[in-house]
């Protein structure tokens, strides 16, 4: 059966008759606002109207008010532009709330005078606001403290000076969303003065402490914590516990003078606390100011799966087991303990305070049947569970149960010559075998292989040799998924590099259904690719910019970044019977795998061509390219040479733009991790950037070529990204979420050394003692305390120790949020 389903040709004049009964469908549904153009996601009103509200679409009366599709079209509204609209004056949350999906306002020219306090609270995606020309007098930070705004436009408006607006020349200062490019004002009763010449006395942001920053107790404790706001004006304290999970928690206020302090008190610690982020948050006029406190709960152990081997031959015993400090575990057999050995062996991952894997056994047979008890301890308690494993009926099971049958007496005639003959060949072949052993041990010493390093212990893993019996020598550093796609020798075609399919030995099921239907592929016709030009080429095939039509249903055409396959033959070894097969199978896996990968910070896989060759994937074209070069073009050189060509920049990135990129990134992690993927990769080079600041984790495969030096080669083949790399990686090939988490710390380090590699000023081999060593990487010049904070989390020895990347992005979101002066930016 044909791998690949190619759907018969579309009758096209067909699709469009019905589209086109489809618009004139939602035209009798909604009405554009009188004085203004409309399009399935566009207002523009640019007329003088006298009318006093917002131009909301107007609902038909179809007898499907309450359809939901009718919700979907006010989300699908992704920008609203007004002008001259004299008759407007305060903007309120009703006119916004229907317009979920919407990323641009803007209101220009008019009579607005005010904004009520939530009018933004339903748009989420905003990311450029006009206000630009009109009476506004005053203007709240908190309007758009819940949006990541990349422009603020509020030319020619001319506000009433004092601490009201303190914070909008502060985001001038900072260069916070493109207000350092504008030229405001403020009437001081007087005259009108550059907002930046505004005076203002005792108005500035809250300062913040707590009692603790990391706080270590036993479930079922009582504790009290304190947060402490201060400055003028006086700071609004509040802690925030959603989700919090211990009972009876309640606040108290202390006000004293400038200083506003508030006590948390938490009964009865729970477990399902433990490693929560408890955040307090000051609040003024002026911006907010945070500060948190990880929360440790130590409890005992509890054993929450122990499964029997699910049919006969299975040779895993799965269990979970959960507790704070990470238990130790111990297996018992038959009363006695099962010494770790090369036929029973347990395997486990860790994530957070739980320890999940297997008691793998190695060709058990009925000699392993029997009761297994698992025990597991830390210093507050023990629990024992036990579950029976059968793996092989004993021979002639019905007469002597598991242990076999008893060896028959048997009676032999011979000659007693014969047996003196006998010996005498037995005692020749062992001494035979002894000397030959003695002269292999001795050739072993002498020539036996060194380390490359001269090193001694695990660092020597990384030598130049092949080590053909770690399983993940070949796999390589993208994308991979928990599940065994197939048997034998095929590998997936994974950022362009080829690696072993084979099941992740870090995970074992999480719930992750590997028998799952297959995924349906998009598939693209190669008549409706049309290439523009050259972007990169990697080790496996070329990506290029091109034009992709009849890929939207909005759009007639749309630029595209596709990938393409080189010749198969050259990619597969010549030993296969049908290396284009082979491709062809993989190249199908690899677009399974992305199209089940759909996530805002996650760069877009559209389908697959496959209509002849070479074999194409198609992407969203990202405009900007790798985060790691917008980086160096957006640092303190300002500008840097692409062909020989000065590249024009914007200017140096600012802390508020660092802060939003982390966040991205830190999302898609999240999104990772909760698909139980694993990146291996992690780094600015692998993350691309486009309009509107907008990053998202993606790699086309070509870094390794591009980014070479970023790059470790071993053995001729595997490419290793060691700078990137926590310890466990470089010296046991073991890739978990923790150590993509040791990568996002890096990947910190580069956005605020834009873009500086890792250890520029070593060798690889010296990196890899330093990495190996416990030495980690310098903090930035321009680096706040809190973000290296972040950085040493994800760069603990002990995966188990680092901070989860959900805590991780949660922080970085607050860090942004918050009006970042209040941070220690050089000390």
């Amino acid at each position: 059966m044909d791998l690949f389903f190619i759907p018969p040709r579309i009758c096209w004049w067909r699709v469009l008759f019905l589209l086109s009964i489809f618009q004139d469908y939602l035209s009798n549904m909604l009405d554009c606002p009188p004085t203004c153009s409309c399009s399935p996601t566009e207002i523009y009103c640019n007329k003088s109207d006298n009318g006093k509200f917002f131009p909301l679409l107007a609902l038909q009366d179809t007898g499907n008010n309450g359809n939901n599709s009718i919700e979907d079209l006010f989300k699908n509204i992704t920008s609203i532009h007004i002008e001259n609209w004299t008759g407007l004056q305060t903007l309120k949350d009703v006119d916004m709330e229907l317009y979920t999906g919407l990323q641009r306002l803007t209101i220009m020219n008019g009579n607005l005078r005010g904004i009520q306090a939530r009018a933004f609270s339903q748009n989420p995606h905003l990311r450029y606001i006009n206000l630009s020309k009109n009476p506004l007098t005053t203007l709240s930070w908190q309007l758009f403290q819940n949006l990541q705004l990349f422009e603020l436009r509020l030319e020619e408006v001319v506000f009433e000076c004092g601490c009201d607006i303190r914070w909008i020349q502060l985001w001038q200062q900072r260069g916070e969303a493109g207000l350092n490019t504008q030229l405001l004002f403020c009437n001081n009763g007087a005259s009108k003065i550059p907002l930046q010449a505004m005076n203002i006395s005792l108005c500035d942001l809250p300062d913040i402490s707590v009692t603790h920053y990391n706080l270590t107790v036993i479930e079922g404790d009582r504790v009290t914590v304190t947060c402490n706001g201060s400055g003028s004006p006086l700071p609004e304290v509040d802690w925030t516990v959603n989700d919090l999970h211990s009972i009876n928690t309640h606040q108290s206020n202390v006000y004293w003078p400038n200083v506003h302090s508030i006590n948390l008190t938490l009964v009865n610690v729970s477990r399902d606390d433990n490693f929560y982020m408890l955040t307090c948050i000051a609040e003024n006029k002026v911006g907010m100011a945070n500060a948190s406190i990880q929360l440790t709960v130590h409890f005992p152990p509890t054993i929450l799966k122990l499964d029997e081997p699910e049919r006969r031959h299975e040779t895993c015993i799965e269990f979970t087991v959960r507790g704070n400090p990470q238990p130790t575990l111990r297996w018992f057999h038959r009363d006695k303990e099962i010494p770790p050995s090369d036929y029973i062996r347990t395997e486990m991952d860790t994530y957070q305070d739980y320890l999940e894997g297997c008691l793998n056994f190695k060709d058990p047979t009925h000699h392993n049947n029997g009761n297994y008890t698992l025990e597991a301890s830390n210093f507050l308690g023990v629990t024992t569970k036990t579950v029976y494993g059968h793996f092989l009926n004993a021979p002639f099971s019905d007469d002597y149960g598991d242990y076999g049958t008893p060896t028959p007496t048997i009676t032999v005639t011979h000659r007693p010559e014969e047996d003196t003959f006998g010996v005498s060949i037995a005692v020749g072949l062992a001494g035979f075998a002894c000397v030959l052993l003695v002269v292999l041990f001795v050739l072993i010493n002498k020539y036996g292989r060194r380390s490359k390093f001269g090193m001694k212990g695990p660092v020597a893993v990384i030598s130049g040799e092949e080590d053909s019996a770690s399983p993940l020598h070949h796999v390589n550093h993208g994308i991979i998924t928990p599940c065994t796609l197939d048997a034998g020798p095929d590998a997936v075609v994974i950022g362009m590099t080829r690696i072993p399919v084979i099941e992740n030995p870090q995970y074992f099921r999480h719930g992750h259904n590997c028998n799952k239907p297959a995924t349906y592929v998009q598939h693209i016709k190669r008549r409706d690719i049309i290439l523009k030009r050259e972007l990169g080429e990697g080790a496996f095939g070329k990506v290029f910019l091109a034009e992709c039509y009849n890929l939207s249903p909005t759009k007639d055409k749309m630029l595209v970044a596709v990938k393409t396959l080189k010749d198969p033959t050259l990619v597969f070894s010549q030993t296969l019977k049908d290396p284009t097969l082979a491709a062809r199978k993989d190249f199908q896996r690899e677009a399974e795998l992305l199209t089940n990968l759909q996530h805002e910070h996650i760069v877009k896989f559209y389908g697959v061509c496959v209509d002849g060759d070479p074999l194409i994937m198609v992407f969203e074209y990202m405009k900007h390219g790798d985060l790691n070069k917008f980086l160096r073009a957006h640092g303190p050189d300002a500008m840097i040479l692409v062909d020989g060509q000065p590249l024009q920049t914007n200017g140096e990135l600012g802390l508020s733009q660092m802060l939003h990129i982390a966040t991205q990134i830190a999302a898609g992690m999240m999104y990772l991790a909760s698909q139980h993927f694993v990146h291996r990769d992690l780094a600015t080079r692998n993350c691309l950037v486009g309009n509107g600041l907008l990053v998202k984790i993606g790699d086309f495969g070509m870094s390794r070529d591009i980014y070479s030096t970023d790059y470790y080669r071993v053995g001729g083949h595997t490419m290793l990204p060691i700078r990137w790399m926590p310890p466990e990686s470089i010296m046991y090939r073991k890739f978990t979420t923790e150590s993509d988490v040791w990568s996002f710390g890096v990947i910190l380090w580069e956005i605020f050394t834009y873009g500086k590699q890792p250890w520029f000023q070593l060798a690889n081999n010296e990196v890899i003692e330093c990495i190996t060593q416990g030495r980690v990487l310098e903090r930035p010049r321009v680096c706040p305390k809190e973000v290296y904070d972040i950085m040493l989390g994800c760069w603990q020895r002990e995966p188990q120790q680092r901070l989860n990347i959900k805590d991780i992005q949660k922080i970085l979101y607050a860090l942004g949020k918050a009006t970042p002066v209040y941070l220690d930016i050089l000390g």
